[in-house]
């Protein structure tokens, strides 16, 4: 449905320390970085874009990354959380969603929600 999204950010060192611990389990990686962008996702897919813009205001938004199983929804929680993510909420089923929506949230260093969801 999308070929890559771009969020600004106001640390791209928070934010890159943040997603790469908290992509890892989802198997995504830095792609590209340079003094102020960072590309993430599948080796060599960049699909995620942070771009540092000081002086940045929360914008709220919400990204959910696919995970295969649940494993990793958890990791990605723990990861995030280590690195400097805050819990939006914990790794569980989500049955007003479906009866198999099990994601974690947490927000980004700039207040972004994001989210990891198994839907098996």
């Amino acid at each position: 449905m999308f070929d890559h999204i771009g969020l600004k950010v106001k640390d791209l060192d928070a934010s890159v320390r943040f997603y790469t611990a908290a992509l890892a389990p989802l198997g995504y990686v830095l792609c590209s970085r340079d003094a102020s962008s960072a590309g993430f996702g599948p080796q060599g897919e960049p699909a995620l874009w942070l771009y540092e813009t000081p002086g940045l205001k929360n914008s709220g938004t919400h990204v959910a990354f696919p995970a295969t199983k649940r494993a990793p929804v958890d990791q990605f929680h723990a990861s995030g959380l280590s690195a400097g993510g805050t819990d939006n909420g914990l790794p569980g089923l989500r049955a007003d969603y479906s009866p198999s929506y099990y994601a974690a949230f947490l927000k980004d260093p700039d207040g972004n929600n994001i989210e990891a969801v198994c839907l098996k």
